[in-house]
């Protein structure tokens, strides 16, 4: 029973995130940088995370200057995620964004060859070339006269899968030695900073007074702070491969989304190019977590 109940809290963090990139493309569509939209999704998360972490303080206290670099590590990897989502869905559209960044486990697998983590294997580099291949037939990339993706689009879609995979390093790095609260605390608070930087102050400023700032609270507690928390509770009694198949309600959820509600359009090509994508994803993560 307990093992059900954490495939549908996890199921149920992937439905939140797939539906995240459908209110940042509302609010995109509305005049919004997509770099403020991150941040307060961000943000958000982040004060859920520091009231999560503070709930049970002496426990989650830890002091360890590996925890807190791989902690870093892993906000980077996020603030670049959200970010280049946000992006690459204003340049395409949420469900070529979504399935682009669910390319992350290519990375992942690719930096784990450069480290020499993980040994080179036929299989392996034939599901890169299979999601290479899934890429192509969605990004149109194989008839460069009538490309059905923009370059902007597919770049940063792609940048998102890399940020993420350096999100997925860092915070399994960093959970090893100390609790997910006081992981997602440090993460999210040096996301905050890092987009502090470069996000425009002024329109960051103006999202507190205006009608929009329901959607904004609502995109941090969907996108972040409500949906990492169930998450991180319900893969405690999940099956990594469970949890790998589960994840790709993801991106068909942002298709759906984007398909049904904001009225985004795919070719037959293209939703061939998902399904290679998505299913060579799942297969490789399921064999990798066996």
């Amino acid at each position: 029973m307990r093992r059900f109940a954490g495939v549908g809290l996890v199921m149920m963090a992937a439905i939140c995130w797939g539906i995240s990139g459908g209110i940042a493309d509302i609010l995109m569509s509305k005049g919004w940088d997509p770099i403020v939209i991150s941040f307060y999704r961000g943000a958000v998360g982040f004060i859920c995370f520091l009231a999560w972490f503070l709930f049970r303080f002496k426990q989650n206290w830890i002091i360890s200057s590996r925890l807190y670099i791989w902690s870093l590590l892993a906000g980077v990897g996020v603030a670049g995620n959200f970010t280049f989502y946000f992006l690459s869905i204003e340049a395409s559209s949420i469900a070529v964004a979504a399935t682009l960044m669910y390319t992350a486990p290519v990375f992942v697998l690719l930096f784990s060859f450069l480290l020499r983590i993980e040994r080179s294997t036929w299989f392996k580099w034939g599901c890169i070339f299979g999601v290479l291949m899934g890429i192509i037939l969605l990004t149109g990339a194989y008839n460069t006269e009538s490309i059905s993706v923009s370059f902007l689009g597919a770049a940063t879609g792609l940048a998102a899968g890399l940020s993420y995979a350096l999100f997925i390093f860092g915070f399994k790095n960093a959970s090893s030695i100390g609790k997910p609260q006081t992981t997602l605390t440090t993460a999210f608070f040096s996301f905050c900073l890092i987009l502090f930087l470069f996000m425009d102050k002024g329109e960051a400023g103006a999202v507190v007074t205006s009608s929009d700032l329901g959607w904004f609270v609502l995109l941090g507690l969907v996108g972040a702070g409500v949906s990492f928390i169930i998450y991180v509770i319900g893969i405690r009694s999940t099956a990594p491969t469970t949890a790998s198949m589960v994840a790709m309600v993801e991106p068909v959820t942002a298709s759906l989304f984007g398909v049904l509600l904001l009225g985004d359009h795919l070719t037959l090509i293209q939703i061939l190019g998902m399904v290679v994508i998505l299913s060579t994803i799942t297969f490789l993560s399921v064999k990798q977590s066996e």
